[in-house]
């Protein structure tokens, strides 16, 4: 079996151990190349049809590309799209010019999920974090729980030997599920080009710049880039010497913050 068939089927098969122990479960989708390829392989494990909500966090500050990928693709693909925004935050003007990267993040992104959990009841999230991305992510399992304040508790993770998977936590919260935790970026591309998957244009380089990783655009700074398609993506990503995320914010990309912001439940 070749790699990426390998990689497939271990997302498939965590996929639907999900769904086989938690039917109130929920996927994220940032609209990110991550996120969409989890979506495209969650159709797969459902058979061409996700019935699950699929949940995007909307802090106001996305690019505008975010929004019109979102929005052609969910009726594309008749999702079940539930759009979350902490409103009360918003009104109080919080945001990314006038507060620290952690209580915007806090609050706009990890708030509004939490709220919306409460709210639904999801008893499962799934997520399209991978290990390379940034050290802290290295520590996550497939199968992850959260407690009652929303954290992640990083120096007590639970074993997973032969495929076993925590399905329940302590305290009857949720568990964060990462399907496509053992890819890398460069095997997230290259399923791109061999599933012909789309991805948002902000990937692909204008005038001399691309951005590798996106989210919020106060938050993300293109690197300097060539690659107009994905083949010279990949080309550039084998000679690459950055890390993925050193466009991201660097006060919330610093170690510290990182590991700050995921026990207290950011994604």
């Amino acid at each position: 079996m070749e790699r990426l068939d390998e990689l497939e089927s271990k997302s498939i098969y965590i996929i639907r151990e999900a769904y086989y122990y938690f039917k109130d479960t929920g996927v994220l989708w940032s609209i990110g190349k991550d996120s969409t390829v989890l979506l495209w392989i969650c159709r797969k494990a459902f058979f061409d049809r996700i019935s699950l909500p699929i949940i995007h966090i909307d802090t106001g500050y996305k690019f505008s590309q975010i929004y019109s990928f979102r929005d052609k693709y969910s009726s594309e693909w008749e999702l079940n799209l539930r759009i979350v925004r902490n409103e009360e935050a918003i009104r109080k003007g919080i945001g990314p010019h006038n507060n620290d990267k952690l209580k915007c993040c806090s609050e706009l992104k990890t708030n509004a999920l939490r709220k919306l959990i409460n709210k639904e009841g999801y008893k499962a999230i799934l997520l399209g974090i991978r290990r390379d991305e940034h050290g802290i992510r290295a520590k996550e399992r497939y199968f992850s729980p959260r407690d009652l304040q929303f954290a992640w508790d990083y120096n007590n993770q639970p074993p997973e030997l032969w495929d076993q998977y925590k399905s329940e936590s302590e305290d009857h919260t949720h568990i964060r599920v990462h399907p496509l935790l053992h890819w890398t970026e460069l095997d997230i591309w290259n399923y791109i080009k061999r599933e012909n998957i789309p991805f948002i244009e902000l990937y692909r380089s204008v005038n001399g710049k691309r951005y590798r990783s996106i989210g919020c655009h106060t938050c993300c700074e293109p690197i300097d880039s060539d690659a107009k398609d994905i083949d010279s993506i990949i080309a550039e990503l084998h000679a690459a010497k950055t890390q993925e995320r050193a466009g991201r914010t660097q006060d919330k990309e610093e170690a510290y913050m990182m590991q700050k912001l995921r026990a207290l439940g950011y994604m």
